[in-house]
């Protein structure tokens, strides 16, 4: 059985607004500027701008919610599609447990589609997982960089695609499964934009359920068997969040472990104990003044949820902070003119706590201060063909206080670089697009199918009419 459910296009701020600056929302690092903006509103206005941007040899790059820092939906000079308008419901498949929506809706708006289509069933189906610490993403955008969020024993957001329609360079539209299409399926799961542009997607959902929160204070050294013991216990979700005091000997070393496990149906939902966004800005605050204190804070705060309730959905819904430099700038003098960037480090969990070590080492006497992190659990992904998740990993994301001058970037640049290459004598890698600190040789060594991603590129895309900043970048060979 399949339903409908249309729901109006939100607002877009520039529908075609020549010669354009635009810049990602996290890192405000990307300034770019293009040569005009566009919001389609439908496949058609998708094909008709591609195929104008023929006509006038130029191309094209595709952005959504504009969360991406490695300038990989920005290509300076060129026409951006802003997918925003693309956001109606199409069909759920309730038997299949399958929903097919237009690659523009963000998280929130899906959660609820799926809440409305299904307003008297006792066990709808709602999303597997998404991206944490912001909920403003697209779909598009969350499948062209194969996101992940909490889940102890899942696979990248590929794993959880059915199909999708892609518009290539000739305007013509492509049903992509892993029947029909195969290679360019896998391509364009993790594939940045480079293969034409998403306008729709067909996502695999999972029955809601309520989860209780189970929390605790662990060390790195015992963290890997505490998500093993958790996964044992039937936990679907949870993460790790690190002490950040460069002063502490807690670096890296010391943090609240969260997990997530179903209870029965008819348990009441008590998610009571919740950080306001003024709470979290408190904390962030205190994250850059006394990290110790944000730190306790923030450990009694979930300390504190411990038994308490959730679905299994929206808890995976979090607060994020726009402009959260400016509105630091006044109370903080250190954060003005400076931003958070972001890297993911991967390595296999056996050498967890021995890389938390070398990173904490490495930070302190680099000073660069982490601001906030994390420590979450990947399978394998057999799905896209430029996997970032080649084994079983742990994932440990950094946010680094980058000042927006030339000694801050080259600080932040030393500092992932080493991480990078840590990460790698360990037998790990790390995502691809956060940034373009690594070198060409580094991401060779990470991706060892780098090469052959470009050269079918080039094949599936002869004219280059799909673009980025970051894909021009990357695609010069490394030099000898």
């Amino acid at each position: 059985m399949s339903l409908t459910l249309a729901s109006a296009p939100a607002p877009v701020a520039a529908r075609a607004a020549a010669g354009c600056w635009v810049n990602d929302v996290h890192s405000a690092l990307n300034q770019t500027r293009v040569l005009e903006v566009v919001a389609p509103e439908n496949e058609e206005e998708i094909a008709n701008a591609i195929q104008s941007a023929a006509r006038e040899e130029r191309s094209i790059c595709a952005s959504g919610s504009r969360h991406s820092m490695g300038g990989q939906q920005f290509a300076r000079g060129e026409t951006l599609l802003d997918l925003r308008s693309l956001r109606r419901v199409i069909a759920l498949d309730r038997h299949r447990g399958v929903i097919e929506v237009e690659a523009g809706i963000e998280w929130p708006e899906l959660i609820h589609a799926c809440h409305a289509l299904q307003p008297h069933d006792p066990a709808p189906w709602s999303i597997r997982q998404k991206q944490t610490g912001a909920d403003g993403f697209t779909l598009g955008g969350s499948l062209s960089s194969n996101i992940h969020g909490r889940g102890l024993s899942m696979k990248p957001l590929a794993h959880d695609i059915e199909s999708f329609t892609l518009i290539d360079g000739a305007g013509e539209s492509l049903r992509c499964s892993r029947k029909s299409h195969p290679e360019l399926f896998r391509l364009a799961l993790g594939g940045y934009g480079l293969f034409g542009v998403i306008s729709r997607v067909e996502l695999r959902l999972q029955r809601r359920r309520k989860l209780r929160r189970q929390v605790k204070l662990v060390n790195r050294e015992e963290l890997i068997s505490s998500f093993e013991t958790a996964i044992r216990e039937g936990c679907l979700y949870g993460d790790f969040q690190f002490a950040i005091d460069p002063a502490s000997p807690d670096l890296l070393r010391r943090g609240v472990f969260c997990t997530y496990l179903p209870v029965e149906e008819n348990t009441p939902v008590t998610a009571q104990k919740q950080l306001s966004p003024a709470d979290w800005l408190g904390l962030l605050r205190l994250a850059y003044t006394d990290p110790a204190e944000g730190f306790r804070r923030y450990a009694q705060h979930y300390l504190a949820s411990h038994g308490q309730t959730y679905w299994s959905d929206t808890h995976q819904l979090s607060p994020y902070l726009p402009g959260y430099a400016a509105a630091l700038s006044e109370a903080v003098p250190a954060s003005r003119n400076s931003s958070l960037v972001i890297s993911e480090l991967y390595v296999p969990r056996s050498q967890l706590a021995a890389f938390l070590q070398a990173a904490a080492d490495l930070l302190r006497a680099r000073r660069v201060r982490v601001i906030y992190g994390t420590i979450r659990l990947i399978e394998r992904d057999e799905d896209s063909y430029l996997p970032w998740a080649r084994a079983p990993y742990a994932c440990i994301i950094f946010n680094l206080l980058t000042p927006h001058n030339s000694a801050g970037h080259a600080a932040s640049r030393s500092a992932f670089q080493d991480l990078i290459d840590v990460a790698t004598a360990m037998g790990g890698s790390f995502y691809l697009t956060y940034h373009r600190y690594a070198d060409r040789a580094r991401v060779e060594r990470c991706y060892p199918q780098f090469r052959d991603f470009l050269a079918l590129k080039d094949r599936y895309d002869p004219d280059a009419r799909f673009q980025s900043d970051w894909w021009r970048h990357y695609r010069q060979p490394p030099r000898p």
